[in-house]
């Protein structure tokens, strides 16, 4: 039995040690999807630690036939869209996702070693960055936020945000697009 199933298997029999497991191996990314929604990572950490306790609480009620990352993942968003308020759904969700994406294009393009010129002008394309997509539309960083960063699927983010999966490609593309508007002068120049 692989050590995730012996632990969720512990934790079904009532052991909290299988908690040690799945808190190794999910923390680092549910903090991040969670500070992606609070925009706060002392938040996003409570919200976490909290969410580890709900698995403990809920886990006779997974599934052990799917995957724990996205059952768990769920439990986060949720805590995490609720602790920002429920009003605040989609304006609650981050550049996260957007920026990491664009953080890993930018480092492919610039290879692994970077002068200390190469590293001030990747610090300016993050600032620049992280500027273009704070002037995205909630709903283009909501699809953007749950596409790149928690890494769910079209079918995945339609269902999340009760849309359809037409409309979550269309918001991807207008974001990128937007994205690449936004940011025309700087890569330009």
């Amino acid at each position: 039995m692989e050590p995730e199933a012996k632990a969720i298997q512990n934790l079904k029999a009532g052991d909290i040690s299988g908690l040690k497991l799945l808190v190794e191996k999910y923390q680092q990314s549910a903090v991040r999807a969670a500070a992606a929604i609070t925009r706060d990572q002392q938040e996003a950490e409570d919200v976490v630690s909290k969410c580890f306790l709900v698995v403990y609480e809920r886990i006779n009620q997974f599934d052990p036939a799917r995957p724990f990352r996205p059952w768990f993942l769920k439990i986060v968003v949720n805590a995490a869209l609720k602790r920002v308020g429920a009003d605040s759904r989609l304006t609650s969700l981050d550049n996260l996702a957007a920026r990491e994406a664009a953080i890993a294009s930018i480092n492919l393009e610039m290879g692994e070693h970077q002068s200390p010129s190469t590293a001030i002008e990747h610090e300016e394309a993050l600032a620049v960055l992280r500027d273009a997509i704070s002037q995205l539309t909630p709903k283009q960083r909501a699809v953007l936020t749950l596409r790149y960063d928690l890494g769910l699927s079209e079918k995945e983010v339609s269902e999340r945000l009760t849309i359809p999966r037409g409309t979550v490609k269309s918001r991807t593309a207008s974001a990128v697009n937007r994205l690449r508007k936004l940011m025309a002068d700087w890569l330009s120049g």
